[in-house]
């Protein structure tokens, strides 16, 4: 019998859903800074990470980009830790704008910025890290700080793009002054802006921020640590910001289509975030009119149908997907539980990939599954694939026929099992 160990097929899938995208050259990278208008198009990454802290990463999902405006979010998650919801509420309002990200506006009533997403509000919010007396050094170094925290290593500045993106802050320039007047930041207006665009030169991963999204999925526990570094309150603040104005002016569309709480930036990233399942990055440089990069929200858009990630969706999900793995005599028996989505498909590959198998038989049980999404049903089979690879009979005992004439992706099938009785005395299921 062979007993290699089990591996993930989720790093194929990926490269699959990358080279789905891989070949669409529309839009362009971001024209207004001069290093990144000669940056190289072409690079193209995914990665995920699991609240568990599983990572699971292709294409080039290691290489380094500047955050830009991805690092709102974890600017105003640190601003709301520092000074409670309440004072950053003052400063900053809530409501999405429904307009460009780099708008001259302010709320009528309030003259505040309408929220920390655009960069009216995310200046102000910069300008509350570290107390309002804090130099420019300091305030980023604690920003820098707090995001190698969120990404579980050290991080860097690009301070040669900062210097270039600083050259051409004329608008951004505008609004600090624009927000002087009005009493909503008190640092000289480059100061302000300096700062700014320093958080904004922090430099990451795919991989990096999938684990930092995965820290506010997690509801503020860094998955690869175990280090509590956002409270709850602050985690849902910051993911309902995203929902609402991650995206921009294609907020609205974005959530009805896709559903996923999200945020993106000029340099290329696109982050996103599934509350209490896990953490999700691309990196591809070309850019929609909105400011999105054209590939990412590709990838997103498959993502969410394929693997049931659409926050809205009535599925009944279960946190562990495996209920049980036991063995009766030569048998071995999988019982699932749950609608079969992404994450419940990723728990089931993980806990295979766990466990030691031995005996002649296994047999995955789903009579406790409602249903399963493209993506889960794929995944599912090519674990069960695997373990046949391995050296093992496999079947499926599928009583409801949820996945009639079962075929693996090498074109064999899989026996199917609809009564305990078909198993004669190799194992009773109950």
């Amino acid at each position: 019998m062979n007993t290699h160990p089990l591996t993930m097929p989720i790093p194929e899938y990926f490269e699959e859903i990358l080279d789905s995208v891989r070949d669409d050259t529309s839009g362009e990278v971001a024209q207004y800074i001069s290093q990144l208008k000669n940056a190289d198009p072409n690079p193209l990454a995914l990665a995920m990470c699991t609240v568990d802290g599983h990572i699971y990463g292709a294409g080039d999902d290691e290489h380094e980009f500047t955050m830009q405006s991805i690092s709102k979010p974890f600017a105003y998650a640190l601003a709301l830790q520092e000074h409670g919801p309440d004072n950053v509420f003052a400063a900053v309002g809530l409501e999405p704008s429904g307009e460009a990200f780099n708008e001259l506006s302010l709320d009528g009533a309030t003259n505040r910025p309408m929220n920390p997403m655009i960069n009216a509000g995310a200046i102000a919010v910069n300008q509350l890290i570290n107390g309002v007396e804090s130099s420019v050094e300091d305030r980023v170094e604690k920003l820098r700080s707090y995001f190698s925290q969120l990404a579980g290593r050290e991080l860097t500045i690009d301070r040669q793009l900062s210097e270039s993106e600083i050259e051409g802050a004329d608008r951004n320039l505008s609004i600090a002054h624009m927000l002087r007047n009005y009493d909503v930041i008190e640092d000289d207006a480059h100061d302000a802006v300096l700062s700014y665009t320093l958080q904004c030169s922090v430099k990451v991963t795919a991989r990096d921020l999938a684990v930092m999204t995965a820290t506010l999925a997690a509801g503020g526990i860094q998955p690869l640590t175990g280090e509590k570094l956002v409270d709850a309150r602050v985690a849902r603040l910051v993911l309902s910001m995203m929902a609402s104005a991650g995206m921009y002016d294609e907020a609205g569309q974005w959530l009805a289509t896709v559903g996923i709480p999200a945020k993106s930036g000029v340099s290329g990233g696109l982050m996103g975030v599934l509350p209490g399942q896990l953490g999700l990055a691309t990196f591809s440089p070309r850019l929609n009119k909105q400011g999105n990069p054209v590939r990412g929200v590709e990838i997103f858009k498959r993502l969410s149908e394929d693997m049931g990630l659409h926050l809205m969706s009535a599925e009944l999900l279960t946190q562990h997907a495996v209920r049980s793995i036991e063995k009766k005599g030569q048998t071995t028996v999988i019982q699932l539980q749950g609608a079969m989505n992404f994450s419940a498909a990723e728990n089931f590959l993980f806990s295979i990939t766990e466990h030691e198998f031995s005996g002649e038989t296994v047999i995955l049980d789903i009579s406790r599954v409602p249903m399963f999404r493209p993506m889960g049903r794929r995944m599912i089979k090519e674990g069960l694939r695997r373990i046949r690879d391995n050296g093992f009979r496999v079947a499926i005992f599928d009583p409801d026929e949820l996945l009639p004439d079962l075929e693996f992706s090498d074109g064999t099938e899989c026996r199917q099992i609809t009564s305990p009785e078909q198993m004669g005395d190799q194992v009773a299921l109950t």
